[in-house]
């Protein structure tokens, strides 16, 4: 009898054994399964954050920078532009009226209030005195 008793102890093993087999082969296989779902959304996360980056990337503090110092450029090329303008028109032997004198003086201090912030701005920039996202 320990024989039979050996041998139905074995068999109770065995098909727990069997039971335990069956369910790490499913346990596997749904692991599996969210590992390469998990890989999908890594690679949906990687496009999502470059699509992301490239959205701000126009924001990014060096594009600032680039967009000011090109503004401080266009404003004074602006003025400048518009000095030239109103200088060859009198050279031209064209006497400018009090109207349209008084029109280009009132156009050229807007123009040069917008270049004197424009290049404040940039100089402050350059010391560092941009307020903490740099």
């Amino acid at each position: 009898h320990p024989l039979q008793s050996a041998l139905e102890t074995n068999i109770s093993l065995a098909t727990t054994l069997v039971a335990l087999e069956n369910q790490l082969a499913h346990t596997r296989s749904a692991t599996q399964s969210r590992l390469l779902a998990l890989h999908g959304l890594e690679r949906q996360w990687r496009a999502k954050q470059s699509d992301m980056d490239a959205a701000l990337e126009p924001f990014s503090p060096k594009a600032l920078y680039q967009r000011l110092v090109s503004a401080v450029a266009e404003q004074e090329q602006v003025c400048t532009a518009l000095e030239e303008s109103f200088l060859d028109h009198s050279a031209d032997g064209g006497k400018a009226g009090e109207r349209e004198t008084a029109e280009f003086v009132r156009r050229f201090r807007e123009g040069r209030k917008v270049y004197y912030l424009r290049r404040e701005r940039k100089e402050r920039w350059d010391e560092g005195r941009v307020g903490g996202w740099r």
